[in-house]
């Protein structure tokens, strides 16, 4: 397989969700948390569209994917902390330079430009990249595929697709998923959501290539740990279980309006508590009314009609 570079400035997020015309419903791994976490998120993700701020968080995390992905396109030799770190400030630019309104992140109260901020959310950009050496060594790595796009549609209908940051093929023919955070390692008892994500990419892979990948790999920027899990198919025929009654519940909410709100931990982080019932708010009016056209997973194909 050859290399695939993907999106110039980190990994983009896959529409999904219910479409206002007829065609194959769709869930990618981040559109499924959302869900699982609180339904009234994913509505106004997905069918409200509600805007959000721009994450001084999330931008550092696409500058520092940017930087992981592009590394590999240099002779392995030249693979090096210090050339990683000198990518930062370049990715950083190609990315204002497609959104430039991530410039408000780093200005003051009045408008005006905060070099100080930038450059301390520069400095902790690098120190992540550099991070990464401690973990991996890249010159000693020679990813299949990077930043890849998959795509698979079940039998149920319904298409699974998503983004792996990258692929790596042993000699012996073994795949690896591997998936960069730049947060810190969850507690155990939080790690489910993020071995859902890479047991979602690794149900994608088999679906599409008919290979059972032998590892997924969640590498840990932030804290500087690497957490490892080796699937098996009986892991697989479970995830697919549970997407495809997760999609039931989207496809039910979809048609009812009914998206409950579901307070957790995260939500001191959500952009959209002035319209979330849970803190005084109230939900925009229900955009959709949904005349399904066969019912969904559970035996039929998951198409609908929005109208």
């Amino acid at each position: 397989m050859g290399t695939t570079t993907g999106a110039t400035a980190g990994k983009a997020e896959p529409a999904d969700g219910p479409r206002k015309s007829a065609r194959a419903a769709s869930l990618s791994p981040s559109r499924a948390a959302d869900f699982m976490r609180c339904p009234l998120l994913y509505r106004f993700r997905v069918i409200d569209k509600l805007p959000e701020k721009p994450s001084a968080a999330a931008t550092r995390g696409t500058v520092v994917h940017a930087v992981l992905e592009r590394l590999f396109d240099a002779p392995a030799a030249e693979r090096t902390a210090p050339r990683a770190r000198a990518m930062v400030p370049r990715e950083w630019e190609r990315l204002l330079a497609a959104k430039p309104e991530l410039a408000e992140l780093f200005q003051e109260e009045g408008g005006g430009p905060a070099p100080e901020r930038l450059a301390e959310w520069l400095a902790g950009a690098e120190a992540l990249v550099e991070q990464w050496f401690s973990l991996e060594d890249p010159a000693r790595l020679e990813p299949a595929e990077r930043e890849l796009f998959v795509e698979t549609e079940l039998e149920s209908g319904l298409t699974l697709r998503g983004i792996i940051d990258r692929i790596d093929i042993a000699p012996t023919g073994d795949v690896r998923i591997v998936d960069y955070k730049t947060g810190k390692a969850p507690a155990p008892q939080y790690a489910g959501e993020a071995l859902f994500q890479m047991k979602f990419y690794a149900l994608v892979l088999w679906r599409l290539r008919g290979v059972i990948p032998r590892r997924l790999q969640l590498v840990y920027l932030g804290s500087g740990d690497v957490l490892t899990y080796d699937p098996d198919e009986r892991d697989l025929r479970a995830v697919e279980r549970k997407v495809l009654a997760l999609w039931e519940a989207i496809r039910l909410a979809t048609e009812t309006g009914a998206f409950v709100p579901r307070q957790t931990r995260l939500c001191g982080w959500c952009d959209h508590q002035a319209h979330c019932p849970e803190f005084g708010g109230t939900p925009p009016p229900y955009p959709l009314a949904v005349v399904p056209v066969q019912s969904g997973p559970s035996g039929q194909s998951g198409r609908m009609d929005a109208v």
